[in-house]
């Protein structure tokens, strides 16, 4: 049965963020594709929703950690759609560092760009959704959000900021059939982790009771579970997909 609901994914184009629209699409959702920089793979993706899926799809560029792009983002897809129903908070970047060597920019770049975009993102979703009085706001964190990292005092801190995020306005907006949650990602095989070197995956290995890294599957099958309407009870949670990382 299709869903026919609209959904918008922030850092789509590639990763994460392209299974999650895959999978939203197949469930018969209408896709808005964000991305920054890699306007090739969106396009591609969009041509791959509409053929395979039969439902909208449209890309729209935009730079997360710009207060006025993220606006754009969303009236640009309210626009289109009609609406929105989904909101994936997917979009983030790292800038790892020593805290004694960290620049200033580095640690406001990645705050900017993966904690204050899910504010400036969420609000004018919110009131899309607070007009049709159903909605699903979905927030990817990380493990190291939970159990930190060196050097990542930055990315470690908009992340756990996530978390404190998704439960006020999980509180917020309870009664208004919107649910807030968070999925907190392990090391999954993407490009992030595709540029580390083989000393650093073998130590984060030791890190991992499964003793494996995770796929972009395991991850978009639980947002497609939790943007749909068998998740109507569950909201405010930290849901961790990371092999047994934060155990």
């Amino acid at each position: 049965m299709k869903n026919n609901k609209n959904a918008l994914i922030t850092g789509a184009a590639k990763g994460i963020g392209k299974a999650i629209a895959l999978e939203l699409a197949k469930q018969g959702n209408n896709i808005a594709i964000n991305y920054n920089s890699s306007k090739k793979e969106a396009e591609e993706l969009k041509q791959i929703i509409k053929k395979d899926y039969k439902v909208k799809a449209f890309i729209i560029q935009g730079n997360v950690s710009i207060k006025k792009d993220c606006y754009n983002i969303v009236e640009t897809t309210i626009s289109e759609f009609g609406s929105i129903d989904i909101l994936v908070n997917n979009a983030g970047i790292i800038d790892d560092n020593l805290m004694i060597r960290m620049s200033d920019e580095a640690w406001e770049r990645v705050l900017r760009t993966n904690l204050d975009s899910i504010f400036y993102c969420t609000k004018p979703a919110l009131k899309s959704m607070l007009k049709s009085k159903w909605g699903r706001i979905l927030n990817i964190g990380s493990v190291v959000g939970i159990r930190g990292n060196i050097g990542q005092v930055n990315y470690s801190s908009s992340k756990a900021g996530m978390m404190g995020f998704t439960k006020s306005l999980a509180k917020e907006v309870a009664t208004r059939n919107i649910t807030v949650n968070t999925i907190t990602p392990g090391y999954i095989n993407t490009e992030t982790v595709d540029v580390l070197k083989q000393e650093q995956k073998d130590t984060i290995m030791t890190w991992i009771p499964q003793g494996h890294f995770g796929e972009v599957e395991d991850i978009s099958h639980l947002a497609g579970f939790i943007c749909s309407e068998k998740a109507k009870y569950m909201t405010g949670q930290i849901i961790s997909v990371d092999g047994g990382m934060a155990i």
